[in-house]
């Protein structure tokens, strides 16, 4: 047997999941401490975050193959001996990323006013939220970039050099954040478009490494017609998996919105949050996403398996644990991010929601790593379309139709994780995800 797909102790699903929680914990982090940061400007600017960030969350996660469907494909490789293969897939995956972010940037620019102000409905939170969309979306390219790296890394399992990237980027961010904010030390007073500055120059600075990381593994950096159409065939279903993700977050900012400028501060608050557990969560699938690849790579089914059944049960204890810290915090963790008593007011009902999905997400986001891991990527389409279309986009609209406010639109996502829970489940207990080979 291979180091590659050596037994999945808990030492080694910890060494890969605890950087890979370093890399995914960073950006959330970071956009905490932005929000902290651009709280104290008042409602009005917080409203103006929620709503750029929702957009540059579409951006940026709707091209989730870079990653995830890198790293299914380079862990294959990998765990079939073939390192210099499964470095290929990061080089196109990196020539993907550097292609569509530019043309997203382009479309952003065209379209920011008629976006900016669909979403916020008009009016100062529109006004406020503009100039930051414009100037965080220069950041896009960089953000595949970076993504591409951290799927073909994963995929050879070094989840060390991403996590130092990322955190420099990162660190940078957060130095120039209050700095260009607020206008300390001399530097411009920008008030919230100085969120946005900071925020693309330490994308761009990780993007720097990766690309570094690319050129001296030395193998060859020409596009791979036979590569990119592979990646673009996977890369299609874990799109449209996005899209439902997208399709009911975009409507729950939008209907959070029309509920006022403290319903859509206190839903991106607890939003973040969601964002920040779910991703310190995913950590354990991204080492079940590497180890299962590998193992299925190298033709072995019963590692494959026994990586699924340990990292679940790792994940569904944590995730315990972690709702059993937000709710006895909850008195006093909410006032962190915002002083404004409005927003905290509106936090109470989502913050309860946020407690009970965590044990629920602790088993779905640790199936998730499984599954992707293995190359499922239709299945999990279907199971991501069929929970989004009959759980969470009614009961957001309902919300909005019947003024239930965020008490309706939690109810939605907690809705569709249940619905998930459900689909994976059954799919990784019935066996059909086991499929051995490169292929």
């Amino acid at each position: 047997m291979t180091d590659s797909t050596s037994p999945a102790t808990s030492r080694r699903i910890a060494a890969l999941a605890f950087p890979a929680l370093g890399v995914l914990a960073a950006e959330p982090l970071y956009l905490l401490f932005d929000l902290a940061v651009v709280g104290r400007l008042g409602a009005l600017s917080l409203a103006g975050l929620a709503i750029g960030a929702l957009i540059m969350g579409v951006l940026s996660s709707q091209l989730t193959f870079l990653s995830y469907g890198t790293t299914a494909r380079a862990a294959r490789f990998y765990g079939a001996g073939n390192r210099t293969a499964a470095v290929q897939e990061g080089v196109q995956a990196t020539w993907l990323a550097i292609g569509i972010g530019t043309a997203v940037v382009i479309a952003v620019q065209l379209t920011a006013v008629p976006l900016v102000s669909a979403l916020a409905a008009g009016g100062d939170i529109a006004d406020a939220a503009l100039p930051w969309v414009r100037i965080a979306s220069l950041a896009v390219p960089a953000i595949l970039v970076a993504a591409a790296g951290n799927g073909w890394m994963r995929g050879v399992q070094d989840t060390v050099r991403p996590l130092r990237y990322v955190v420099f980027g990162f660190g940078v961010s957060a130095v120039l954040c209050p700095l260009l904010v607020y206008g300390w030390l001399g530097a411009p007073e920008l008030g919230l478009p100085g969120s946005a500055l900071a925020n693309i120059v330490g994308q761009w600075l990780a993007a720097l490494l990766f690309f570094r990381a690319l050129i001296v593994e030395r193998v060859a950096l020409r596009p791979l017609p036979s590569v990119l159409r592979a990646q673009v065939v996977m890369g299609r279903d874990l799109v449209l998996r996005t899209l439902a993700f997208q399709a009911c977050f975009v409507s729950a900012g939008a209907v959070a919105a029309r509920f006022g400028a403290a319903a859509v501060a206190a839903h991106q608050v607890v939003l973040q949050l969601w964002n920040f557990l779910a991703l310190v969560l995913d950590s354990l699938a991204i080492a079940a996403q590497s180890l299962v690849g590998a193992a299925l790579g190298a033709g072995q089914l019963p590692h494959a398996k026994s990586v699924a059944w340990r990292v679940t049960v790792f994940s569904a204890a944590a995730a315990a644990v972690l709702a059993a810290i937000f709710a006895l915090g909850a008195p006093v963790l909410p006032a962190i991010f915002t002083d404004d008593r409005t927003v905290l007011d509106e936090i109470t009902v989502p913050w309860w929601f946020l407690v009970a999905q965590l044990p629920v997400a602790g088993i779905v986001f640790a199936v998730d790593g499984v599954l992707l891991g293995a190359g499922d990527a239709t299945f999990m389409r279907n199971a991501t379309v069929a929970s989004a279309l009959l759980g969470f986009l009614p009961l957001v609209w309902l919300s909005l139709a019947f003024g239930w406010g965020l008490l309706g639109i939690w109810a939605g996502l907690s809705t569709f994780m249940v619905l998930r829970l459900i689909f994976v489940g059954a799919r990784v207990l019935s066996g059909r995800w086991l499929v051995p080979g490169t292929g």
